[in-house]
């Protein structure tokens, strides 16, 4: 099986130039671990309500028509993946985003889907 091969050769200073900033392995493996966190779609509701406000379990699962049981699974997923973080107010603990970068991410992707 040939290979595609750009009939000009290649271009070495565009590969030095990326080679020179393109970031470690493990950094990219990370970043496409992080991408797989928002590839669900009851996540990424979620992370639209989050952004909207701060809730607790049983308001996230009456918004999004689920089981408390089912959002507190996902609630996991989003917080082992520093995307969510928890507070407790008495008896109860109340969902945030955990930074701006969530939910930029979540708007450059929705920015993207509707373009």
């Amino acid at each position: 099986m040939e290979e595609n091969i750009c009939s000009c050769g290649v271009h070495e200073d565009i590969v030095e130039k990326v080679a020179k900033v393109m970031p470690d392995e493990a950094v990219l493996y990370d970043a496409a671990e992080l991408l797989k966190v928002f590839g669900d779609s009851t996540r990424i509701r979620i992370i639209f309500v989050l952004g909207q406000s701060e809730l607790c379990v049983c308001d996230i699962a009456k918004l999004l028509g689920m089981t408390q049981s089912a959002i507190s699974h996902q609630l996991r997923v989003l917080k082992q993946a520093r995307l969510v973080k928890a507070r407790r107010s008495g008896k109860t603990i109340f969902y945030s985003l955990c930074d701006d970068h969530v939910q930029k991410i979540f708007y450059c992707a929705m920015e993207h889907v509707m373009e």
